[in-house]
């Protein structure tokens, strides 16, 4: 399986995924403008260049950022009040921060390396990112008052990490990995301590995400380049594993809404990439984004 994350510097300008191809074409499911409902901000491409969106429960969509770099994966601080994002706009991978109602952008930190993937921790005291300060890239945490930084997992020269998610009390985090058979994902101690490897080999994973609870992480199941991707939940209790999208195309870049009473996630299932949330009790979705451009990477203002 290749790897389920934004690709790197070299293919920056195109902005695809890595794993990404062209999706079988079949008819979308049943889908509508939403009547309401929460903020969410995501990534969408315009004219070719690739900004921040926010849209809320009056269905207007507002732009956020406006530079000619990319600007990628947007990451809501606990308090709703900030947005963490990455950006090449300086020609090289690098963390910022942006108001989430407008406003200038400030870098979070100023070095040569490239670095990506950021989240802000449930307590808002630290980041976890990807670096690849080490020599390859790994997984880094950074503590925002003091600046103090500790890699705290590596998996080997070759290594393509991804998509770094804090648990819910700050003590786990989840991420992908291809150190293994094909993309996989992980959960560790936030010091990187006790890795496990919650995927099976025959179909790996990618893009993970913790759920509210703390219990399940939800992550994308694909196959070796397969035609299509789910979107899966797995207990981290028991094992079990729960199918909550399987629509005919490629569906990426899940997360939870704060409540868990829904998803919100990325599908071409229309020929375009575009933001969906369904409801979980009943599986009814809902269409976010229209207009030209493709729009992807939704996340839930807490």
């Amino acid at each position: 399986m290749r790897t389920c994350r934004w690709a790197g510097p070299l293919l920056a300008a195109s902005v695809l995924l890595a794993c990404e191809r062209t999706a079988a074409t079949a008819p979308p499911p049943p889908a509508s403008a939403a009547p309401g409902g929460p903020t969410l901000a995501y990534e969408r491409t315009v004219g070719g260049n690739q900004d921040l969106y926010v849209t809320g429960a009056d269905g207007k969509e507002r732009r956020l950022t406006n530079e000619a770099g990319t600007d990628m994966l947007p990451r809501y601080s606990r308090d709703g009040k900030t947005i963490y994002f990455a950006s090449e706009r300086t020609g090289n991978w690098q963390l910022y921060t942006i108001p989430a109602e407008g406003g200038p952008a400030r870098r979070v930190r100023t070095n040569a390396f490239r670095e990506w993937q950021v989240e802000p921790s449930p307590d808002g005291r630290s980041i976890a990112f990807l670096s690849n300060q080490g020599g390859p890239e790994q997984l880094w945490v950074m503590d925002l008052a003091s600046q103090a930084q500790r890699m705290i997992v590596a998996h080997g020269r070759k290594t393509i990490f991804g998509n770094p998610s804090w648990s819910p009390d700050g003590r786990r985090l989840t991420y992908s990995s291809n150190a293994e058979v094909g993309h996989q994902i992980y959960v560790a101690n936030a010091d990187g301590t006790g890795e496990t490897r919650i995927t099976g080999y025959r179909r790996g994973g990618c893009e993970p995400r913790f759920h509210p609870d703390g219990r399940h992480v939800l992550h994308i199941s694909r196959g070796h380049l397969a035609e299509k991707s789910r979107i899966v939940q797995r207990d981290l209790t028991t094992g079990e594993e729960k199918v909550l999208v399987d629509w005919p195309a490629l569906n990426y870049t899940p997360t939870y809404s704060p409540d868990a009473s829904e998803v919100a996630f990325t599908s071409n299932v229309t020929g375009d990439w575009v933001v969906y949330r369904q409801r979980l009790a009943d599986g009814k979705s809902w269409r976010v984004t229209f207009g030209p451009g493709s729009a992807r990477s939704p996340e839930y203002r807490p």
